[in-house]
């Protein structure tokens, strides 16, 4: 058990510990967004790899280079907005040792949803067809090189395992503060009850 922060609980009421333990609501609604993003392009990326080549193929691929596009906005996004809104401070009933491994399993998947989409953009930059946005075909600087798309191609996929390991990890870590009832998983569920 964590030792409590005497800055936070002492001559404080409850309704401002919780309201300072929670994310703001632009946070949040970044979060799950996201969330929904990033688990229709992983159910989407694996299932379309083992379809043939060719006319059943290739809607699949340029939805999901859509949608990583999209998802590469909402990452840059909710990058910006926590760069001037710090997340709330864990709850002093979580150990060190926790906070430290939630934090580096954090940065791990910042980490991977920066190179996923900016891999997945390179192969497609390297491929022999331009790259759309939601049927938009954007200015291509690439050339054809199966080399390079293979090298881009093979960072986008095997990051994409890394990504969802540390997925199951962190979904794995929200279940069981949940179950444990220590506040965590709530500051990502109800907003601040502040601006933003």
């Amino acid at each position: 058990m964590g030792r409590a922060d005497p800055v936070r609980t002492v001559g404080r009421p409850a309704a401002v510990h919780e309201a300072a333990g929670a994310y703001t609501r632009t946070a949040i609604v970044l979060h799950w967004v996201l969330v929904a993003v990033i688990f229709t392009q992983i159910g989407l990326g694996w299932y379309m790899t083992d379809l043939p080549l060719g006319p059943v193929r290739s809607p699949y691929f340029a939805l999901h280079k859509s949608l990583g596009l999209t998802a590469a906005l909402l990452v840059a996004a909710r990058i910006a907005w926590r760069l001037t809104h710090p997340p709330p401070p864990l709850p002093s009933t979580v150990p060190p040792w926790q906070a430290r491994l939630a934090h580096l399993n954090h940065a791990l998947l910042y980490a991977c949803m920066i190179v996923m989409p900016v891999a997945g953009y390179l192969s497609a930059e390297f491929y022999k067809y331009p790259t759309r946005f939601w049927g938009i075909t954007l200015p291509r600087w690439g050339w054809e090189n199966e080399t390079l798309n293979a090298l881009f191609s093979g960072i986008h996929r095997y990051t994409s395992y890394l990504f969802v390991a540390l997925i199951a990890i962190h979904v794995a870590a929200a279940l069981l503060h949940a179950w444990r009832r220590e506040g965590v998983v709530s500051r990502i569920l109800r907003p601040r009850r502040t601006r933003g």
